[in-house]
């Protein structure tokens, strides 16, 4: 093959630090609006971003010129300035320093899509 070929989907799982509840209905469209935006402009297009009140779950596809660790700080980074620079809650905003990210599966999309969909990714994620 002369050319190389990835379809790697990533499910990442990041929470607030302290797992604090600070992502409200108030904030989270726009928070998620962000996020999308920057995947986007990093090459990695979002199949759907979800969440409770102390963490966040993305399906993205990654860009194979980056890695996923980069791939997240970058996101966790930027989107917590965002929302300090937007004073969109009251006291100063962060991310936990950890994460959680696992491939999945074309056969799974429609699973873990599913699940974005309902809410219901909570089991998923590591404490």
């Amino acid at each position: 093959m002369s050319q190389s070929y990835t379809k790697l989907w990533i499910h990442a799982i990041w929470a607030t630090k302290h797992r604090q509840e600070l992502i409200d209905f108030s904030i989270e469209k726009r928070m998620y609006d962000f996020i999308w935006q920057e995947l986007t402009e990093l090459g990695c297009p979002v199949r759907i971003i979800n969440g409770m009140p102390d963490h966040v779950h993305v399906l993205f596809l990654q860009n194979p010129q980056r890695t996923i660790s980069d791939i997240v700080k970058q996101i966790k980074g930027s989107s917590s300035h965002f929302i300090n620079r937007e004073d969109l809650i009251l006291e100063k905003f962060a991310w936990q320093t950890g994460y959680a990210a696992f491939s999945v599966s074309e056969s799974q999309l429609d699973a873990v899509y599913y699940y974005g969909k309902t809410g219901q990714f909570d089991h998923l994620i590591p404490e």
